[in-house]
């Protein structure tokens, strides 16, 4: 594993660009042993869950967007306090009295993230909106406060539960946490309307608000750093909280100068929780440990540790009757991730109630399925070249190198038949293998010709060649 990361870090500071995050940037790796060394396992894991979940559950709308005063399209309100921003404002703040998930089990959620071949997990500690969904003892605003129905549950801190339970079943463990807190006075000064994603004061007129600002953060990621068990992903969001340059990106209408202090937050963190993985998403410098194309595959393998974040239905949030993607795509886009040398972070959003959609729970199941008999050529992988061969019969072939064996995966297109070609010649190989013993093989010349089992399900099938 660590020769497996020391390749890609041999390749640092090469400049890239992703579509999430509206710039070119810089990889930094890290040099903390022990960050190394969480890093390349967390390289060999190669899917994990994510989750989106807090009180504006309630409402189905995107998740915390609705409340900051931007024009785009994320930012749209609706239902009946859409008419007046600081009215629909108030009304969600009241969403904390009415959250009561009197069905959530998160057991259920980590046996089915585990039987899917789920490795790790990053869950919604805080979004922008500042709701906490853990008892911080920082702020009122949480699910444990007794303004929360959930407060009187058996157990009302949900982030220590859903730890508890993922822990439970080996999953790595990840805290999603927002570096912005629209609620908090000292980030949205109630005095003044806020304009934009960013702070809505003059922080160089007021710098003890900000400091204040900063040390709440500090405490409140201590606080999870501390408090619930073994942390081994700070998955900070909220690119914007960054020190402002004239090369810094554009977020908001009027971007402030906001000096979070990472470099102190990471090695507070650190001294509670040693090796953890820090993810300053969007923020070109040494504590974006990898990086994290949200919603999109790079288009050929990218030399250093990157994560794709994805949604399995539409919403990042709980949206009634979500469109969720087939299993067939889900499990194309994991091939193609892991194909390109990522890691695949799939979410999935609980409703109110602390429930998965029936249909997510089937989409686990199903690419569990698949995982158990073909997760050989995924976990522990890296790319190996061509990358990509597009066939005649309207498919894909990708392909994954485990130490010396190399999978070619074949990845039907929507009208692909029950046939493939593929030459073998070039991978120096010359014996086949179908990982699903239903698939017929042949070889002539080195050109492996396939007659697929009926798949109702269009999923990859994969091919072991030595």
């Amino acid at each position: 594993m660590k020769n497996k990361f020391l390749l890609y870090c041999l390749v640092g500071f090469l400049t890239f660009s992703l579509k999430a995050q509206h710039h070119e940037q810089q990889y930094f790796p890290p040099t903390d042993p022990l960050v190394l060394q969480k890093l390349a396992t967390w390289q060999d894991y190669k899917f994990g869950l994510l989750m989106h979940w807090g009180a504006y559950s309630q409402w189905g709308v995107v998740e915390s967007w609705s409340i900051c005063p931007e024009d785009e399209d994320w930012c749209t309100r609706r239902g009946p306090y859409a008419a007046n921003y600081f009215e629909y404002v108030k009304a969600y703040e009241k969403l904390q009295s009415t959250f009561n998930p009197t069905q959530f089990d998160p057991t259920r959620w980590a046996k089915a993230a585990k039987n899917a071949g789920m490795k790790y997990m990053v869950f919604t500690t805080k979004h922008h909106d500042g709701f906490c969904m853990f008892d911080s003892k920082l702020t009122n605003y949480t699910v444990a406060n007794p303004s929360c129905p959930n407060s009187q549950s058996t157990h009302p801190d949900l982030t220590k539960r859903i730890f508890d339970a993922f822990r439970a079943e080996g999953l790595w463990i990840g805290a999603y946490f927002s570096k912005p807190d629209w609620h908090h006075p000292d980030y949205w000064d109630p005095k003044f309307p806020p304009y934009d994603r960013n702070p809505n004061y003059d922080l160089q007129k007021k710098p003890e608000k900000w400091e204040s600002f900063v040390n709440f953060t500090h405490n409140q990621i201590n606080e999870l750093m501390a408090n619930y068990g073994k942390i081994d992903i700070l998955w900070l969001d909220g690119g914007w909280v960054q020190p402002y340059t004239a090369t810094s990106p554009k977020w908001g209408y009027k971007p402030v100068d906001q000096n979070i202090y990472m470099d102190e937050l990471a090695a507070q963190a650190r001294m509670l929780q040693p090796g953890l993985i820090v993810v300053d998403r969007a923020v070109e410098g040494p504590n974006q440990n990898y990086l994290t194309p949200e919603q999109s595959i790079p288009e050929k393998p990218l030399p250093y540790p990157w994560e794709t974040c994805m949604t399995m239905a539409n919403s990042w949030s709980y949206v009634p009757n979500d469109q969720y993607k087939s299993t067939a795509t889900l499990l194309k886009n994991l091939c193609l991730i892991v194909s390109r040398g990522g890691n695949f972070l799939l979410n999935i959003a609980p409703d109110p109630l602390g429930r998965f959609d029936s249909i997510a729970y089937t989409r686990l199941e199903e690419i569990g399925t698949w995982m158990k008999v073909n997760g050989e050529a995924i976990y522990n992988s890296k790319p190996n070249a061509p990358y990509e061969v597009k066939d005649a019969k309207n498919g894909t072939w990708v392909f994954t190198q485990v130490e010396k064996t190399v999978y070619a995966i074949w990845i039907p297109g929507e009208s692909a038949t029950q046939t493939a070609q593929l030459n073998i010649s070039s991978f120096g190989k010359k014996k086949v293998q179908a990982l699903n013993p239903n698939n017929q093989t042949k070889l002539k010349n080195g050109v492996l010709n396939l007659e697929l089992e009926a798949n109702p399900l269009q999923t990859p099938q994969v091919f072991k060649l030595y």
